[in-house]
């Protein structure tokens, strides 16, 4: 996840249940040169001695994307004593990657990715793994990643959408691909795909056969997706002792462990006290995340802060929509002239943290409306067999089914309109900004 999966996020995401975190994509051509060190720090933190700490930061993936064997056995060095492995992306579909001939778009040189996990797998201690995506038939996608496994590559993340299922034309990954994938393979396999609620785990490793479910957008949106597994592991005397990722290891002083009260309001569901654990206040969620990025010496970037509030709180800025249009206003801290260091950005931080208490009255209080009504719980679609959830709480987001295809010249020319249509709202919606701003 480009930019969203930094050092508080993964320690928020591990409170929740999530097993083993990724850093964001890393550029392996900037993080090589001896010239980029500030480009080192922005991206993996190691005079702050958190990222990647045993207590804080661990089980930790680091996830490089590039072409250059050289480069990337030389970025990987840098980092091999501060994770568990390191993963090159082959998934990543965007334009960027496509320019900069990266993720997905070296799937079409087989040579080259193989000389690169062997180069990877050779010269490091720790293991190599890779995240991939299918191609358009099985039989192609089993030989790629047989070939994956043949370089080195000792772990194979398999999402089960092609390079060009993205954005608004993402539709549904196929599970048959990824399931062939594992038939085919000795490593271990973990599932990418169509993970939108907890029970879409134990259904992904009943239809593939994987190792391990892996969830990106399912957990950018509701970070308690994993929750429901981590009260079963508490729940259990066997494993009482592995019911938190940090319980083996007092963490530093400064990162208290607040994981989102459990009594807070809005978990009595009724009928459907089951799907609690999993959908919790949004606006709790939110100040949770903020508290970690106050409590950490690892600046976060203002672009990843504001690209979290934006999709977690979600369900509530559909109804308030002027809170989300008040936190899309919030400038970006500034570098100073003639100077490294960026300005604290303290006011634009304690104006967000203001908007999510705002918003968190707001949304109690839409919650008592609701109780009195009789409609403040989660429910079932008797026909989708989709949950309706109360917009107060946390839930994934459903994308727009893509259009039809289209009969006629002209109608191609329609959907395009719609395509463009579809991108300035989520734009205007995330408010996020294109250009990478100074850390927090």
């Amino acid at each position: 996840m480009v930019d969203q999966s930094e050092l508080a996020w993964r320690i928020f995401s591990r409170r929740h249940g999530a097993h083993i975190a990724y850093t964001p994509m890393i550029n392996s051509k900037h993080y090589s040169a001896v010239k980029n060190k500030g480009f080192r720090e922005a991206n993996f933190s190691i005079l702050n001695k958190e990222e990647g700490n045993s207590k804080i930061d661990r089980p930790l993936i680091v996830q490089f994307c590039g072409n250059d064997p050289d480069q990337l056995l030389k970025s990987a060095k840098l980092l091999e004593d501060h994770c568990d492995a390191v993963d090159l992306n082959l998934g990543c579909p965007q334009d960027i990657a496509k320019r900069g001939n990266y993720g997905a778009f070296l799937q079409d040189d087989w040579d080259l990715i193989y000389r690169i996990i062997n180069t990877l797998h050779l010269n490091l201690k720790i293991p190599v793994t890779a995240k991939f995506r299918v191609f358009s038939t099985v039989e192609k996608t089993v030989e790629y990643a047989k070939m994956l496994e043949r370089a080195g590559a000792q772990i194979l993340t398999c999402h089960g959408r092609t390079r060009e299922q993205r954005g608004v034309l993402a539709g549904l990954a196929d599970w048959s691909k990824i399931k062939a994938v594992k038939e085919a393979v000795s490593v271990p396999v973990f599932a990418n795909g169509n993970i939108l609620y907890f029970s879409d785990v134990d259904a992904c490793l009943e239809a593939t056969g994987a190792d391990a479910v892996m969830s990106a957008e399912g957990n950018l949106y509701n970070p308690a997706i994993f929750r429901p597994g981590l009260l079963s592991l508490a729940n259990s005397e066997e494993n009482e002792a592995d019911s938190s990722p940090n319980e083996h290891e007092s963490q530093p002083e400064h990162i208290s462990d607040n994981p989102s009260a459990e009594t807070s309001p809005g978990l009595d569901m009724g009928e459907t006290t089951k799907f609690s654990s999993e959908h919790l206040p949004i606006a709790d969620l939110a100040l949770e995340y903020l508290e970690i990025v106050k409590q950490l010496k690892t600046p976060t970037e203002w672009s990843a802060i504001k690209g979290h509030l934006f999709k977690v709180l979600r369900p509530g800025f559909v109804k308030h929509t002027d809170l989300r249009d008040r936190l899309g206003k919030i400038p970006s801290p500034k570098a100073k002239p003639n100077m490294d260091e960026p300005v604290e950005p303290k006011g634009g931080f304690d104006q967000a943290e203001g908007i999510v208490q705002e918003l968190k009255e707001r949304l109690e209080n839409d919650m008592l409306e609701a109780e009195k009504e009789g409609k403040a719980g989660i429910k079932v679609d008797p026909e989708t067999g989709r949950r309706i959830v109360p917009h107060w709480l946390s839930q994934p987001y459903f994308r727009p089914p893509p259009p039809p295809p289209p009969p006629n010249k002209r109608s191609k020319k329609d959907i395009r309109e719609y395509l463009d249509a579809r991108k300035e709202e989520k734009e205007r919606e995330t408010q996020e900004a294109s250009d990478k701003v100074a850390p927090l």
